[in-house]
């Protein structure tokens, strides 16, 4: 299935929910330290009900420590800066969907980086600045499984 990456997320009910996602679709979650919050973090917890155990949780201590574990992979970097939309990518099992703290996105040199194969877009309404992390990751994950007949992995 697919390898949902957040590179250092700030938010713990996002992560909370982004554990849900994985739970429920078979994807992988990987978070790159630092993280805003604990992975025992009240919030987290909660956002993500009983479903941690049902998961696969991996934290990196950095961005090269989850290449290192994730390469070689396709790599689709999410920003509001993207100019192709998500649905112009026929997505595969394994490829990693990346995204970037809630305050600012993927930094300008992350979503440029070598690992990535592409940058994406969601489209939203003109002079709006982003949408929900998980929201945004649940819609990405949701696009590649429906693109490969909902599989199970």
């Amino acid at each position: 299935m697919f390898r949902v990456l957040f590179y250092r997320p700030e938010i713990p009910p996002n992560t909370g929910n982004a554990i849900r996602l994985a739970a429920n679709t078979g994807c992988e979650l990987h978070l790159v330290e630092p993280l805003g919050f604990t992975l025992e973090d009240k919030q987290l917890r909660r956002a993500g009900l009983d479903y941690h155990d049902l998961a696969r949780v991996h934290v990196h201590a950095d961005l090269a420590a989850a290449w290192e574990a994730l390469l070689p992979a396709k790599v689709y970097a999410f920003t509001a800066h993207a100019t192709r939309l998500y649905t112009d990518v026929s997505y595969a099992p394994g490829d990693v969907l990346m995204f970037g703290p809630e305050s600012a996105g993927l930094p300008d040199d992350v979503q440029r980086a070598a690992e990535v194969t592409d940058r994406l877009r969601l489209p939203m309404l003109p002079n709006n600045r982003s949408l929900n992390l998980a929201n945004t990751a649940a819609i990405a994950v949701y696009e590649g499984w429906r693109q490969n007949g909902f599989a199970t992995p």
